[in-house]
C-alpha cells in the first residue's frame, strides 16, 4: 500500500513531447487555485515541442533534455537526465502530457506514487497508440480517457479518474479523439488535485479517494448533458 501525499502546496513537473494541450489544462487549474499545486518546471525530450513556448507564456520554467543526444547510452541515461532536471526545480509530482517515450523502470520507481499519465481511452481497454481508432475498429459504444499512477508496463499502473465518451453514428478518428481530448481537459486537473491534496492511496491495483462516498464517485465523470450517454 502506498499512503496518500502530505498535503500542502506541491511542486509540479510536467513532460512533454508536442503541443502540450494537456499541460495547458494543468497549468490553469493551477493557476486558478483549483490545485493545491505549483507547476516548478517543464520538460521536453524534443526541442522542438510547441508545448514549450505556451510553458513560457505562462510564466514556467522549461528544459530541453533531447534523446537524440543520448543514443546508445540506454533509456535510463537519459531519463537520469530528466530526474535531475526535476530535481533542479524541487519537483514532488510528476505529470505526463503527451510524452511519447517509454521510461526506464529506474524512473518509474524513483516517482512511484507521484507520477500520474493520461490515456485517451478507458482503460485496460485500448492502450498504446490511437485510442480512438482501437475503439472506432472494434465497434465499442463507449470510449473516454483514463489518468492512472504509472507502472513498469505500458499504459496499465493504477487508475486515478476516468472520463466517459459517447461513440456517435459518423464519427471519425478525428472527430472522436477531438471530444476525448475535452474530457481530457477536464479529467487530468481532477486526478492532480486529488493527488495535490493528499487524498490517494494505492492498494494493490486499486487507488482509493479519501472522502469519496459510496455510489458518488468523485474521480468519475459522466457525459455532459446533450450527450447520448446521459439520457439512457
Amino acid at each position: 500500500m502506498t499512503p496518500a501525499m502530505k498535503p500542502g502546496v506541491k511542486r509540479v513537473g510536467i513532460l512533454i513531447s508536442g503541443r502540450g494541450s494537456n499541460m495547458v489544462a494543468l497549468l490553469e487549474g493551477m493557476r486558478a487555485g483549483e490545485i493545491p499545486a505549483e507547476p516548478a518546471v517543464v520538460v521536453s525530450n524534443d526541442p522542438g515541442a510547441a508545448g514549450l513556448a505556451k510553458a513560457r507564456a505562462y510564466g514556467v520554467a522549461t528544459a530541453v533534455v533531447p534523446q537524440q543526444e543520448f543514443k546508445g547510452k540506454g533509456r535510463q541515461a537519459h531519463d537520469e537526465a530528466v530526474a535531475a532536471e526535476l530535481d533542479r526545480h524541487g519537483v514532488e509530482i510528476v505529470c505526463l502530457a503527451g510524452y511519447m517515450r517509454i521510461l526506464s523502470p529506474w524512473f518509474v520507481e524513483r516517482y512511484h506514487g507521484r507520477l500520474l499519465n493520461i490515456h485517451p481511452a478507458l482503460l485496460p481497454s485500448f492502450p498504446g497508440l490511437h485510442g480512438a481508432k482501437q475503439a472506432l475498429d472494434h465497434g465499442v459504444r463507449v470510449t473516454g480517457c483514463t489518468v492512472h499512477f504509472v507502472d513498469a508496463q505500458v499504459d496499465h499502473g493504477p487508475i486515478v479518474a476516468q472520463a466517459a465518451v459517447a461513440v456517435q453514428p459518423g464519427d471519425t478518428e478525428e472527430t472522436l479523439a477531438s471530444r476525448i481530448l475535452e474530457q481530457e481537459h477536464r479529467v487530468y486537473p481532477l486526478a492532480l488535485r486529488l493527488l495535490a491534496e493528499g487524498r490517494l492511496t494505492i492498494e494493490g491495483h486499486r487507488v482509493a479517494v479519501a472522502g469519496e462516498e459510496p455510489g458518488f464517485p468523485q474521480a468519475v465523470i459522466s457525459p455532459d448533458p446533450g450527450d447520448p450517454l446521459a439520457s439512457r
